[in-house]
């Protein structure tokens, strides 16, 4: 055998070969056995089949039925319960166009041309002595209401209550899902409604012991149940005089340590069905907390006495209701006046806090009892009706943060009701402090916000840093309504960097700046804005105004320009430019005006280059020789003590100076606020400040920063 040739291989295939027909033969048995005793054991099995085939089918059968009907089946009348369209779950109101835009009635008038103002008819529609920014039409628009199932107090709920009930718990009601609820039926549910939870504490500043106290309504479409119509709250040995009312058994004021009981009664009127058109317009849809001692949210009023009463820092708590439905007054589309004026107030730093305050850095001969945000509202009142402009624009910190603005909402309800008050538009960029405030992020207080009167305030694209990036057009009274001024509103962050200390508080080190996606935004926007014939000049023929819209740049009359309109910016921060060497002036002297250098720089150690790369890319014109910006002038706040107005590279940086007494300040520097006051169709802005001092009486700086008469 040759162990390395073929010899070996053929050697292993005859063993291989023979060990296979050896097995193939003792095998044989086991397969004969297998084949005779197969049928027998498949007879049994076939027969034990048959004895457990019928009960175990049975009893299979019914398990199904009981699953199928008490489980998987669910009763519908059809996809319309998909999407929620029961009479129980979704519904139309229908609300009168006229209702949603209030005319100006301060001799301003404003409102955004992107939405957040109401829209006027065409042209040919409006009569001839009627301007085209003062027209309502009579026209319907339907909005549908959240589920009956939500809270939702911004929303115009017509719908009324049929039930109240109070509950305490120990378990914050956001996370134990119907825990804490009151008790309920599915009979009831369907009845008289679900059980709603009003998402605010009663006993929010009580303490943890105190536990949660929420209220609960049911809300209820049906026609053949009686709805709310009042509620009072009375101590524990009153009760209502009149008969309808019933008690809600826990007290308000359950859990609150040596607290006198005090309990709701609501009066339960006639059904749906039964009332008026004026009655049903008088129920009460909608219950709401408002923490403080301001003024509720609008359309609400507060119910006395408070729940909570005020001590030391614990804030008054108090429950309001709303009667009806209360939809804000809404902002015309801002335009000039007739003859090319309009004018904006600019306010900065207001820091309020859900508290009323006390006033800071301010004379012993001032007259501010402990409230600031009342003392600071008086003068933004004076100062409206002294200037009355056409808008007002909050430049940051709206909020005071740092603790004391916890209810944003309560803050929010107040910051701007001297505004609205004078009907005059009003909008808005965030500070840092603005997002200091806890639960509600700057996207929530925009939504907030915009559910207040006379605002036009915008949240901007959510592909974009930052919130409240966004763009208000001014136009011409005229019915050409031609695009004259440009606003850009962006958000310039709060802090971008920080670290916690021993007790888990986040301590900012860094403020935060404009990023690169809000540079590519604006010069988006930028881009999309069409020249116009400038100067302008007013059409004033109505049937010119479809030609004025299409007169090309070989029409144009000499000594004009075919340029976008001027454009200013808003933001809360200021740029590192904003601190860089001023442009010199013809007298050779720097063009800065006003007062600085009594606090320390408030820009952001980081920048995107948004001044480079944005704001001076950004040209008024596309023709190569153009070397004017398109952007004149960026308003800003942060800092409450500097007011100055200061060019670089041809762009204008002005200050608004403090103009709250809840804010910081310095004893000698009065609070003050800045007016741009714009005329010639866009063409001149110019700038002043008032201050508090004899009455607003005094004016400062007033200067021309762009047009005829210009600081240059």
């Amino acid at each position: 055998m040759d162990i390395g040739g073929v010899g070996f291989f053929d050697d292993a295939y005859k063993r291989a070969s023979t060990c296979s027909l050896v097995c193939c033969l003792l095998s044989l048995p086991s397969r004969l056995l297998f084949l005779t005793m197969a049928p027998l054991v498949f007879a049994r099995i076939g027969r034990w089949l048959r004895n457990v085939s019928v009960p175990g089918l049975t009893f299979i059968s019914f398990c199904s039925m009981l699953l199928f009907m008490f489980i998987l089946y669910q009763p519908t009348p059809g996809p319309g319960i998909i999407q929620r369209m029961g009479w129980q779950s979704w519904d139309t109101i229908d609300v009168p166009q006229q209702d949603l835009s209030t005319p100006n009635t301060t001799g301003g008038a404003a409102g955004s041309t992107g939405g957040a103002g109401s829209q006027s008819p065409p042209a040919e529609q409006i009569p001839d002595d009627v301007d085209w920014w003062n027209v309502t039409t009579e026209e319907t628009v339907d909005q549908a209401s959240l589920p009956l199932d939500v809270w939702a107090p911004l929303m115009a709920h017509d719908t009324g209550l049929s039930e109240i009930a109070l509950t305490r718990c120990y378990v914050n009601p956001r996370l134990e899902a119907g825990l804490c609820d009151p008790p309920s039926t599915s009979q009831e549910d369907a009845i008289r409604g679900k059980w709603v939870r009003v998402d605010r504490n009663l006993n929010y500043e009580g303490g943890y012991f105190s536990g949660y106290l929420n209220l609960f309504y049911r809300r209820t479409r049906r026609q053949d149940i009686n709805l709310i119509t009042d509620i009072k709250l009375y101590s524990e040995s009153e009760s209502p005089s009149s008969e309808g009312w019933e008690k809600v058994p826990m007290s308000l004021r359950t859990g609150i340590m040596g607290a006198k009981p005090l309990y709701l009664w609501y009066q339960v009127g006639k059904t749906s069905a039964e009332m008026t058109t004026e009655e049903r317009s008088n129920i009460i849809t909608e219950l709401d907390v408002l923490y403080g001692d301001d003024i509720p949210w609008y359309g609400f009023e507060k119910l006395e006495p408070a729940t909570m009463l005020h001590r030391g820092d614990v804030e008054s708590t108090w429950l309001t209701m709303r009667r009806g439905v209360k939809l804000p007054p809404r902002a015309p589309p801002l335009h000039f006046s007739h003859d090319g004026r309009f004018k904006i107030l600019q306010i900065a730093d207001l820091h309020y806090s859900t508290s009323p305050g006390v006033c800071r850095e301010t004379p012993a001969s001032l007259a501010c009892p402990g409230a600031d945000n009342l003392t600071t509202n008086s003068l933004i009142a004076t100062v409206l009706s002294i200037e009355k402009p056409d808008l007002v624009v909050f430049t940051g910190d709206q909020l005071n943060g740092q603790g004391t603005s916890w209810d944003p909402k309560s803050v929010l309800a107040k910051f701007s009701r001297a505004v609205a008050d004078a009907g005059v538009p009003w909008a808005v960029v965030f500070g840092n402090h603005d997002e200091e405030t806890g639960y509600v992020a700057k996207a929530e207080q925009v939504k907030l916000m915009q559910g207040l009167p006379y605002s036009i305030v915008e949240a901007g694209p959510k592909d974009v840093h930052g919130v409240g990036n966004y763009v208000l057009k001014v136009r011409s009274a005229d019915p050409s309504k031609t695009h004259l001024l440009t606003l850009y509103f962006l958000d310039s962050g709060s802090y971008s960097k920080g670290i916690y200390n021993f007790f888990g508080f986040f301590r900012p080190t860094a403020y935060d700046w404009i990023r690169q996606s809000q540079i590519d935004w604006f010069l988006q926007e930028s881009a999309s804005i069409q020249p116009i014939q400038r100067p302008f000049i007013p059409d004033t023929g109505k049937d010119l105004g479809h030609i004025w819209e299409r007169q090309s740049g070989d029409q144009l009359t000499p000594q004009s320009k075919l340029a976008k309109p001027n454009a200013m910016m808003f933001f809360h921060m200021p740029l590192p430019e904003t601190y860089a060497k001023a442009d010199t002036g013809a007298n050779k002297r720097p063009l800065d005006i006003g007062i600085s250098g009594l606090e320390a720089k408030g820009d952001a150690s980081d920048s995107d280059g948004f001044f480079d790369k944005g704001i001076l890319k950004a040209m008024e014109s596309d023709h190569v020789s153009s070397n004017t910006q398109e952007v004149k002038i960026i308003g800003h706040g942060h800092c409450h003590l500097t007011e100055n107005c200061r060019r670089v590279k041809g762009v204008w940086f002005c200050f608004g100076g403090g103009g709250s007494y809840s804010g910081y300040g310095k004893l000698g520097f009065d609070r003050r606020f800045r007016i741009y006051d714009i005329s010639d169709y866009g063409e001149t802005i110019r700038t002043y400040k008032r201050t508090e001092h004899d009455g607003f009486q005094d004016i400062l700086d007033d200067v021309v920063l762009v047009g005829k008469g210009a600081r240059t």
